[in-house]
């Protein structure tokens, strides 16, 4: 098997495997979701066009009764797969808020949504009439179109296909282009940058193929040309494959890396959040149930319970004022040998302890309130106090009481 093979059946798995991952989201059904189910589609069509690029897939449907099938299959999806995606730049950047004059590129997409599927049926049945008509099929092949080098039929059909991808590689660039200019989010313009830089080599692979089938019409090359320049085009083409896959995925990893901070820091916070709204149970809007039972209520999203919990911890802490005695905040500090979360924790353990002990509500004493600069540095403070929290002993926290 030659490298190019073997990064074939690599560039083919990991185009399924974003399409797998992706599925979930592709069968939900509001709005953002139709948007995620276009781009799912465009993720199916290339991982199935690429699996017929492979050298066993290819070699099995060219040999089949259908001489060939594998090109025409290829294209069947890889025209699927580009309407897909037109449709989901559409989505993207076809609406624009009310008011004022049409944006350039919403006019061109919407001129984008009104030719795509048109041009896409006339795509397919004109491929089909061309492959079963004026193409050589007499000898099954292995690359096609190193081996239909010089033959018009095969010229004709391949422009046809390479027009159609072309345009819609220049489309896309075109937009992702512009995206990518105005990104604000770092992990978002790396993305972008990275399906423009695709969509790019994409219209430069259609028009390199073109040029070089026309070309070996008038001038027949040699074998040798011909097989280096169709490898040296399919390389061109994995890379672009590896950058539109890579490239799409990382503003979804971004979402994933933040659904993993959300988790860190709902398993952090839970011992400390139960523990406080068990002394106050009238605080909560139900009653506090096990990590993972909290976890699986899939009614409230992960974001809203971190911030609900941050809120309740803050409101419980604000009750305990009144319950610690004076001078528990300067004996916590010296405790912890420092002000910061450890010494907050030390706090809050001993406040609690107070409280159970039957100490009645007084005065408010004296503590500390971080003023974070907006709700994800409160949580990730209250995140340290609340790892802290757990490795304060339960004796010690009580010894600051006397």
């Amino acid at each position: 098997m030659s490298p190019l093979d073997l990064a074939g059946y690599l560039i083919a798995g990991l185009m399924t495997a974003v399409a797998l991952w992706r599925m979930p989201a592709a069968l939900r059904g509001d709005e953002e979701d139709r948007r995620r189910r276009a781009l799912w589609g465009c993720y199916a069509g290339f991982a199935a066009a690429l699996w017929t690029k492979t050298h066993v897939v290819r070699t099995a449907l060219n040999n089949s009764p259908v001489v060939d099938l594998a090109v025409l299959i290829k294209h069947y999806t890889a025209t699927i797969a580009i309407l897909a995606i037109l449709g989901y730049i559409v989505a993207i950047y076809g609406t624009y808020p009310e008011g004022g004059p049409v944006p350039r590129h919403v006019r061109f997409a919407r001129l984008v949504q009104r030719l795509a599927a048109k041009a896409s049926v006339a795509t397919l049945v004109l491929l089909t009439v061309l492959f079963f008509t004026v193409v050589d099929r007499s000898v099954p092949s292995d690359r096609f179109v190193s081996d239909h080098a010089g033959q018009w039929g095969a010229t004709l059909y391949m422009t046809v296909f390479y027009l159609y991808l072309g345009a819609a590689s220049a489309v896309c660039a075109y937009q992702w282009a512009l995206a990518t200019a105005n990104a604000r989010v770092r992990h978002l313009r790396v993305g972008l940058g990275m399906m423009t830089a695709a969509m790019f080599i994409g219209v430069g692979y259609t028009v390199s193929r073109t040029l070089f089938l026309w070309v070996s019409v008038a001038v027949e090359p040699s074998d040798g040309f011909a097989t280096a320049f169709d490898k040296t085009t399919e390389a061109a083409q994995v890379l672009l494959f590896a950058l539109f896959a890579v490239g799409a995925s990382i503003p979804a990893f971004g979402t994933g890396w933040r659904r993993a901070r959300l988790w860190r820091a709902q398993v952090a916070l839970h011992p400390l959040w139960r523990e406080l709204m068990a002394a106050f149970p009238d605080q909560p809007f139900a009653p506090p149930a096990s990590l993972p039972r909290e976890l699986t209520r899939f009614d409230t999203p992960a974001d809203l319970r971190v911030d609900r919990w941050a809120a309740d911890i803050a409101d419980a802490v604000e009750k305990l004022r009144h319950y610690a005695p004076e001078g528990l905040l300067r004996a916590a500090r010296e405790a912890a040998g420092s002000a910061g979360p450890v010494a907050d924790a030390y706090w809050i353990k001993a406040a609690l302890a107070a409280k159970a002990s039957g100490a009645p509500a007084g005065g408010a004493a004296d503590f500390e309130t971080r003023q974070a600069a907006d709700q994800d540095g409160e949580v990730a403070w209250l995140v340290r106090v609340a790892e802290a929290y757990r490795s304060v002993p339960e004796e010690s926290a009580r010894r600051l009481l006397a």
